[in-house]
């Protein structure tokens, strides 16, 4: 036992030593990356540092922040109710939309690359526009007005379904299934076009070769040879989608007002918005951004178990 154990210290020097050999022989290659390396702990992992601490003070700007451990954490998740309904109202877009988007994003992608090249230039534009228009979401208020003259209302009711206006972004039981609605059609442009690009990558001798050893469909060509073959774009579109579902706040406040009737379209971004910018607790703000950071890296994480295993 003695002889393996400074068998492993020699060979673990050894392996330091190598490492410094060729960190050294770097210098140029560290020195490029600082700049970003220095411009991503500052405006990334400082802040996340930053609100991590913050989550365990009471901190109101005014004053110093002052620690009073897991308080916050027990406000939130044991008193708080507006936050537990922004945190079910956060899951809900997330499982239904974050899939469905991601799905739908891809499955348009496949469809459109069949097409003929300007013709899928053409697509490719109408797809991604929503993403670079910024608020064009707006225009699902004119649709779901809560008079005779919105377009939904007035077409429900000349086609006799109902008798009078619904009141589509005030009443709690149709806020948030409108605001998935919106959402679902937001999120086709963010993976779309790493999807595109990355059937477009896909080597087209890799598809006969995987004829001649027995691919007989496109679904088997789908399986085994584009999505293993785009798994880097797969794994981007997975992060945009999941950024966008937890994220979720311009739109339900843009649409249903802040604050919402009966807070059925609280989210958890709107939570946090509420104690970071309306009452400056940026402690409790602080452990709202903590619990849906955590959130999120575990979704991440699952995801990315999940992605590993296509094609295999």
């Amino acid at each position: 036992m003695k002889g393996y154990f400074s068998k492993y210290l020699t060979l673990r020097k050894h392996n330091l030593s190598v490492a410094m050999i060729k960190a050294k022989k770097s210098k140029m290659c560290y020195l490029f990356l600082a700049p970003y390396a220095i411009v991503f702990f500052l405006f990334y992992i400082l802040p996340v540092l930053s609100s991590i601490y913050y989550s365990f003070t009471y901190y109101n700007i005014l004053e110093s922040p002052r620690f009073i451990g897991l308080q916050n954490y027990i406000s939130l998740l044991l008193e708080d109710d507006i936050f537990l309904i922004g945190l079910k109202n956060t899951l809900m877009i997330a499982v239904i939309t974050g899939p469905l988007g991601y799905i739908a994003s891809f499955l348009f992608a496949w469809l459109i690359n069949e097409l003929p090249r300007w013709i899928r230039s053409v697509a490719v534009v109408i797809f991604y526009a929503p993403t670079i228009a910024g608020n064009c979401f707006v225009i699902f208020t004119v649709f779901f007005r809560g008079d005779a003259y919105g377009y939904v209302n007035a077409l429900l009711m000349d086609w006799g379904i109902i008798d009078q206006p619904k009141l589509w972004l005030i009443d709690p039981r149709y806020m948030l299934p409108i605001c998935m609605l919106v959402i679902l059609w937001l999120s086709l442009g963010q993976g779309f076009l790493s999807f595109v690009a990355g059937l477009q990558g896909i080597d087209r001798s890799q598809i006969e070769a995987g004829c001649m050893d027995g691919i007989k469909n496109r679904w088997q060509e789908l399986w085994y040879i584009t999505l293993p073959g785009m798994r880097p774009m797969l794994m981007f579109g997975a992060v945009m989608s999941i950024t966008q579902a937890f994220n979720v706040c311009e739109v339900t406040m843009a649409l249903c007002g802040y604050p919402s009737t009966d807070y059925a379209a609280r989210t958890v971004v709107t939570h946090l918005f509420d104690y970071g910018y309306s009452r400056f607790e940026m402690g409790y703000a602080s452990a709202i951004a903590t619990i849906l950071f955590l959130m999120m890296i575990i979704c991440n994480t699952l995801i990315q178990k999940l992605l590993r295993r296509v094609g295999t």
